[in-house]
């Protein structure tokens, strides 16, 4: 099995979230994936099985060191920058578990780009257990929350929290045991916390725990900013069309994600970000 090693969402020549990618003409078993994955032990890393010799189709599947994920945006944008260098620059359609997708791969003067347009979105009111169990997790308050952008429960291909904090400083003093948090969220059916702070109408600084897959925290969550960035426009938030959400800085691996997105209610958005290859 040859095992393809991506940084996406990379800033220059270094950070991003490292993914593992396998291309195959047959799939494998679900139980040698997942071995696959644990060992690997990036936060995923995406299977993907030629459906025609046209290099153009595939089906993917997304497995973390301990489960399955419906969707995972930065091994798609790996997998992106991968599919763009096996069959060349271009759009790539995906079938995934519970959506069909695309991405797309350019290379430029600064290295491999990728974008990918997102399941459809859509989001809800957080339900009084869930946001209580949030806020233990993190030992927040009510009153740490940015009152501008209620906490949410966010989908874009799989389900998200998130909770709007006021300061900078909060965010980038985020702690949670890994255990409970797991618990936390597999109680819920919740991939990650999206913890937010609001730095402008187009511009957020972010952090996402992904206990459930067994990882602390995600540099860059691509899968998540889709869901965010859906909910935002379920609030009529004044996106202007662009957001840029800025990720990784706390653990040391800065990180860039691009969206593009227009005001038709649950259409997917469009997720840019460069590509590092880590070999």
């Amino acid at each position: 099995m040859d095992i393809q090693r991506f940084a996406a969402f990379s800033t220059g020549n270094a950070g991003g979230n490292p993914a593992g990618v396998v291309l195959s003409d047959t799939p494998y078993s679900e139980a040698e994936m997942a071995r696959v994955a644990a060992e690997v032990g990036y936060s995923e890393t995406a299977f993907a099985v030629a459906q025609d010799d046209s290099g153009k189709a595939w089906r993917v599947r997304y497995f973390s060191p301990e489960s399955e994920v419906p969707f995972c945006g930065h091994a798609t944008i790996a997998l992106g920058a991968a599919l763009g260098l096996h069959a060349g620059p271009g759009e790539f359609d995906l079938t995934l578990n519970n959506a069909a997708i695309t991405v797309a791969a350019q290379s430029s003067e600064s290295g491999m780009q990728a974008s990918l347009s997102s399941p459809p979105t859509q989001s809800q009111a957080i339900s009084d257990d869930e946001l209580a169990d949030a806020l233990a997790l993190f030992g927040f308050e009510q009153g740490d929350l940015d009152p501008r952008l209620a906490p949410a429960r966010i989908h874009g291909g799989a389900d998200h929290i998130v909770l709007a904090l006021k300061e900078r400083s909060q965010l980038a003093g985020m702690s949670y045991d890994l255990d409970q948090g797991r618990e936390m969220m597999r109680k819920h059916g919740i991939v990650t916390i999206m913890l937010v702070v609001i730095a402008g109408d187009q511009s957020f600084d972010v952090r996402n725990a992904f206990a459930s897959g067994g990882v602390l925290e995600d540099p860059a969550t691509g899968a998540a900013a889709a869901a965010f960035s859906g909910y935002l426009r379920d609030q009529a938030w004044p996106h202007g069309g662009t957001l840029t959400i800025r990720q990784g800085e706390d653990m040391g691996q800065p990180s860039l994600i691009q969206v593009e997105l227009d005001d038709t209610a649950g259409a997917p958005v469009r997720i840019s970000g460069r590509v590092r290859d880590m070999a």
